[in-house]
Parts: C-alpha cells; structure tokens; sequence
C-alpha cells in the first residue's frame, strides 16, 4: 500500500486530549517515524501507543467518516449537505468515485496506522527500560489495533481484498490477497495480541496493573492487559462469525466482556470512541444538522404489545425533524433524524447488545442440523425484549435459515443502527440485494436512478502504483473481478 512518510510523533502529539489523562510529555521537537524506529525511548513508544487510539478514530464521527457514509451505503442514513451533493449522487446513485473523499477511502488512513503499529512492535524492543511485561502489553495492544484497522479496510472493500504484507519499506508494495487471507491475517493478529496480553497479566503476578501508556475514557474498564483482553476476544468473535467460523466466535466470546446472563443486563457495556470539547481533541461530528435517518426505518420498525408503540430501540435512536430533501433530482427525502449523538457523545467500536446477537448468530450456525436454534432464539429474544420492548420470538415459527437470518437481521438493524455500518455489512455477506431508493428513472428524466454500491474500489493512487492490479479492475457495483 501506498503511505507518505510523515512525522508521525508530531501530529499525534499534538491531538492527544485524553480527559482524565495525565500526560507528562517533553517537546520531543516533532519527532518522526526514523525516530521511533532507530531511537526509541519509553517516552516515544508510549506516546506512539497512544497515537494508535487517535489513528484508530480517526473518520469514525465525521460526516465522511464510516459510521456516516457506510450509514448511507446501507440506506440507514441521508446525508442533505446542500454544498456537496456527492452525499447522495455518488454514494446512492453511485458509482463510487476511487480518487476522491466519498469513494477513495478508508485505506490510507488505516494502513498508516498499521504502519505506525510495525514502527511501534520493531521500537519496543530496543527500549532497555521497559519491563518485559509492558513489552508484552504494549505488542498485544498494537496487534489488536492493528487488527481493528485491517477489519475496516476489509469490510469497506470486500471482494478487492487487500494488503496484509505491510512491514516494508515504504517504497516497497506488498502483494494484494483475497478477502478470505485478510480475514485469516485479521485472526492472526487478534490471537497474536491475546497470547502477548496474556504474558503481561502471567508476569504481573496478579497485581493487574494498566498499561504503561494512557486510553481514552471509551476504554474504561479495559485499561489493563487483563481487561484488554476481553475486548480482543470480543473483536475476534465479530471477525469469526464474519468469517463463518461460528465455532471459534463461540469460544471467543466466552473469553469477552459479554453479559448475557444477568438480571439487569447492561448493554452499553463496551469501548467506545470518546470524543469531547477539550483542547486538541476532537468533537463527534454525526450530530451534524444535514444527517437524516432514513425513512425506512420508521416503515419497517415493529410494534410493541400494544401494537402501537414502536420498537423502543427506535425511539431511542429516533426523533421526527422537519423535512429534508436531497438535491434535485435525486427522489429521496426524509421526516426523522438520529437522536442518540451529540458534539461529545461516543460511538460503540463494540459492546455487549453486538455481542449478544453474535452469539445467537454463531448458536445457530455452529452445526449443521440446527441444534442449538431454541438457544439461539433465546439470545434474540434476550434483546428483543429487554432493548426493543417487543414480545418474544416462538423458535417453532423458525423453520428455515432463511427465517432466522431475517430476524437476525431484524434486531442486528435496530440494536446497532448507525453505529459504524453494519446493516450494509449483514446484507452484503448474507447476499441479501439493499434497498434501492428509487428504482427506475421518472418520465422526465430528472430521477436518476440509484445504485447498490457493494463495496470500496481500491484507491486511485495505488492502483497508479500497481498498473494491472486486477483489484484495481473492480467497481463499487461489481460483486467479483
């Protein structure tokens, strides 16, 4: 992949407002990658640890960001910018654009911080005054991020696949491989970091100390390696059952943070995206008054046992706004918004309602005569009642896959609604076709007709890097080469 060498140190230190955070950081004199690689100190590496938080943030809460513009591939979500139409011209009536800030990315951006993670895992072990337990945690914390940010890259861009050889010189492009090898790498890392976390809690002899570097507040809880793993765990259980490996997500996620036994089940247990109004931090942008929810989502919500108030996820993610309309032309328009973000409101990267219904995903898929479909409907049920307020699902009325993956789908849509894409990504790896918003072009012409985007393109400038990559060959609307 193609990444300009920056001075890496410097951007993140200047952006790490962690509130609660106690950073004690000398003026390192914007210190750059070379650095961090030939002369690491404890202060660099930890600094550097940190970064990768940023990083990993970084075009989560932005309106071109992957919770906004995958919201908008999914038909979650409008987005009536009236100085950029592009938010509904190429992301609904496409194609995406591959040299542009719509469709060129979710690729640069995750790939440095991987980069950032290599400089980081070749950094630590030069530093002398690092105890080997912190060597460890700090390599299975990289590990689990870089894993994170491999996942984004894939599930923007699918069936292009991607670049898992990254620990080259910058000048030196690794080969693209398939979905399948990416998902496989992401496993790799995500166990990697879970045997390396486990080393740090074997060698703190109990004392369950945190890092030696600062997360951010989204992380509370999970702030020592002992904690961290359970998040790793969770993260390698999403990836399993994306991965069809129902067996491993089961296993994965009796090693996370899910609770799906207790009286009062907490939910919103997870980690987050933190955002706030501190100095050098960053604000979450998806309360943005141009972003619309859309339409769809009031038609197809359910009703509770009164058949007359609506599924509770719905009003709680859900308010009704003046109308909004696309541009001219473009046929959409919508009544409702989002609710659930303000400025310093946080994003799930994952919490307990996802993990719940992966296990009531990987319970059902787990063996091949449907064994375990009563469990499996019991943990749809779990949050069908307690988050949704809807009555309960008879296991008997499910008498296909097909039946259990629409109700599946029913409450992944509105538990996880506009949180980072996921109804784009269930229909796509179910083969389920998404919604068009209009489907044939008007008498007179002005309703373009829209699109399914399935997937990213590779970006413009590393396909000018590779000529005759054959990835480089596919379009957001081809579904293989």
């Amino acid at each position: 992949m193609i990444i300009k060498k920056l001075p890496l140190l410097g951007v993140m230190l200047g952006s790490l407002g962690l509130p609660g955070c106690d950073l004690d950081i000398p003026d390192l004199n914007n210190p750059g990658q070379d650095q961090l690689d030939t002369n690491p100190t404890v202060t660099t590496v930890n600094s550097a640890a940190t970064g990768l938080l940023i990083g990993n943030r970084t075009a989560k809460g932005t309106t071109t960001g992957y919770v906004n513009l995958l919201g908008i591939l999914g038909r979650e979500a409008y987005d009536f910018d009236v100085s950029d139409n592009r938010f509904t011209t190429e992301m609904l009536q496409g194609p995406l654009i591959n040299n542009d800030a719509f469709g060129g990315g979710f690729w640069a951006g995750p790939y440095a911080n991987i980069r950032l993670g290599n400089l980081i895992l070749h950094g630590v072990d030069k530093v002398d005054e690092y105890a080997d337990r912190d060597k460890q945690a700090i390599r299975g914390f990289t590990h689990t991020i870089q894993a994170l940010e491999l996942m984004v890259v894939i599930l923007t861009h699918d069936v292009t696949g991607a670049v898992i050889d990254t620990d080259r010189p910058v000048d030196e492009l690794g080969p693209f491989v398939s979905k399948d090898a990416v998902y496989v790498e992401i496993a790799r890392l995500l166990d990697q970091g879970r045997t390396e976390l486990t080393a740090a809690v074997a060698a703190d002899a109990g004392d369950d100390a945190p890092f030696s570097f600062p997360l951010s507040p989204g992380f509370s809880g999970f702030t020592t390696p002992k904690n961290f793993i359970k998040f790793n765990r969770a993260i390698r259980a999403r990836i399993a059952v994306y991965h069809k490996d129902y067996q491993m997500a089961l296993d994965a996620l009796a090693a996370s943070f899910i609770d799906d036994t207790s009286e009062t089940i907490n939910f919103n247990l997870g980690v987050f995206y933190s955002y706030s109004v501190a100095v050098g931090d960053a604000t979450n942008g998806l309360n943005n008054r141009s972003i619309y929810a859309h339409p769809g989502l009031t038609t197809d919500a359910k009703k509770q046992p009164d058949n007359k108030t609506p599924d509770a996820r719905y009003g709680a993610k859900i308010i009704s706004a003046a109308i909004g309309n696309g541009p001219t032309g473009s046929g959409v328009s919508s009544t409702i918004k989002f609710k659930m973000y303000t400025n310093i409101s946080s994003i799930p990267v994952i919490r307990n309602e996802e993990l719940i219904l992966l296990k009531a995903e990987a319970l059902y898929f787990s063996d091949a005569n449907r064994s375990q479909k009563q469990a499996a409907v019991d943990k749809l049920n779990i949050v069908r009642q307690k988050s949704g307020g809807l009555g309960p699902l008879d296991a008997n009325q499910i008498t296909s896959d097909d039946a259990f993956i629409q109700a599946l789908l029913y409450e992944r849509r509105y538990s996880l609604m506009f949180e980072g894409g996921h109804r784009w990504i269930d229909l796509r790896r179910f083969g389920i076709p998404l919604p068009l918003d209009v489907e044939m072009d008007s008498a007179d012409g002005k309703v373009l007709k829209h699109v399914r985007n399935l997937h990213y393109p590779v970006p413009l400038a590393e396909c000018d890097a590779r000529p005759g990559e054959p990835a480089c060959a596919i379009a957001s609307q081809q579904s293989s080469p």
